[in-house]
């Protein structure tokens, strides 16, 4: 199968600050540019900039010292909101304005209170307004999933033929199914010129945000919308690195390649958990803490005697030092023993025998055992088996 590039459009800075909790200041927002720069995204949204002055501030700043990606700020389809994005991304190297406007009936009617014609009109007007202000401009139909799909795809001809050359489809709301989102991408594509390129941003309402994105990658979008650690509005939106490690895993099946360096994977979440104070749960896919560690005797077994048995990419091919055999109730020897070696107090025979009972009988105490648990059994256990039998 031949790879195509997919390009990487991180919304961390945007979409993701919106997650409660996680307002950063311009100098951490900053700092999480310059970090995605080094991770390899192709599209940084830096921000919102006619929401606030400090918004302003921030994109501005990323704008000037932030070298490599494309930078973008969203921009609602007005005059005053094209005209502060491109205010603010006047020193960036490259430069995208991401109008958007909802197209929905139910946004229509109930938010915006305009006519579908009143709709275009702004498409018309404010996509050639940014066209004139930046490199780039992508045009995004604001709950998407839930327009009418003839009307979307006017309304995208409409943001084409005023200068937008991406379009993005994004699920707003978390609704669609992936299946439908297949086949809107079908449908939208078959509606536009070609060298016009698609994009896709899915909320995870329905926790099927990455399962949207994988399918609508699977229909030949070439950009997805996506955030670190799954940041976002209500749910979040599609993880990066679970769309990146998935996409990385299975190019026999989506036969897609980006620039993202993996191995800042792990480092990268972790800046942004600790810029925004929100933890990423440790079973999260990829950076989670348990992404890589064992409980289990029988996986620690089979992991220890070929990684392959129990994991589909390497730890540190996402930024991970090692796997972590976690010793508990539920481990074997073999894992203890590995522990145990590793803490630089190897047993064996008799002694890991009575090691293994100890730890047994504390593992019914604990969730895991920590080092020093095990430190002290290996103690123990030497101490026990060291004196003769009476």
């Amino acid at each position: 199968m031949t790879s195509r590039a997919l390009r990487i459009f991180d919304t961390t800075l945007r979409d993701g600050e919106q997650a409660p909790g996680a307002a950063l200041a311009a100098r951490d927002k900053l700092r999480i540019a310059q970090a995605l720069g080094e991770l390899g995204v192709d599209v940084i949204e830096a921000g919102f900039a006619a929401a606030s002055a400090g918004e302003a501030e921030a994109v501005l700043s990323i704008a000037q010292h932030v070298r490599g990606p494309v930078i973008a700020s969203l921009a609602r389809a007005n005059d005053g909101d094209v005209d502060a994005a491109a205010t603010a991304l006047a020193p960036a190297e490259r430069s995208e304005i991401h109008v958007f406007i909802a197209t929905s009936d139910v946004h229509l009617e109930h938010k915006l209170r305009i006519t579908r014609a009143d709709c275009l009109s702004r498409i018309d007007r404010s996509v050639r307004r940014a066209a004139s202000a930046a490199a780039r401009v992508e045009f995004s139909a604001e709950d998407a999933t839930r327009t009418d799909p003839a009307f979307l795809c006017e309304a995208f001809t409409v943001a084409v033929r005023a200068g937008a050359s991406v379009i993005n489809i994004p699920d707003t709301v978390g609704y669609a199914l992936p299946d439908e989102m297949r086949d809107l991408v079908g449908r939208v594509r078959a509606a536009l010129p070609a060298f016009v390129q698609l994009s896709v941003h899915c909320h995870n309402d329905l926790g099927l945000a990455v399962a949207n994105t994988l399918a609508a990658i699977e229909a030949g979008v070439d950009q997805a919308h996506v955030t670190i650690n799954g940041l976002g509005e209500r749910g979040g939106n599609a993880s990066l690195e679970e769309v990146v490690m998935a996409v990385r895993c299975r190019t026999d099946f989506y036969g897609v390649t980006t620039h993202v360096d993996s191995a800042r994977l792990v480092p990268t979440s972790r800046l942004v958990s600790e810029l925004t104070g929100i933890p990423v749960q440790p079973n999260k896919a990829i950076v989670g803490a348990n992404a890589f560690a064992h409980a289990s005797g029988i996986h620690q077994d089979g992991v220890l005697k070929d990684p392959r048995t129990y994991e589909i990419m390497t730890p540190e091919s996402v930024g991970w030092e090692s796997r972590r055999i976690v010793v508990g109730k539920l481990s074997g020897r073999r894992g203890l023993a590995a522990r145990l070696s590793a803490l630089g107090v190897p047993l064996e025979g008799d002694r890991l025998d009575h090691a293994y009972e100890l730890a047994m009988r504390r593992g019914d105490e604990v969730h895991a055992l920590d080092d020093r648990d095990l430190l002290t059994i290996a103690a123990q256990a030497r101490r026990t088996t060291a004196e003769p039998v009476a």
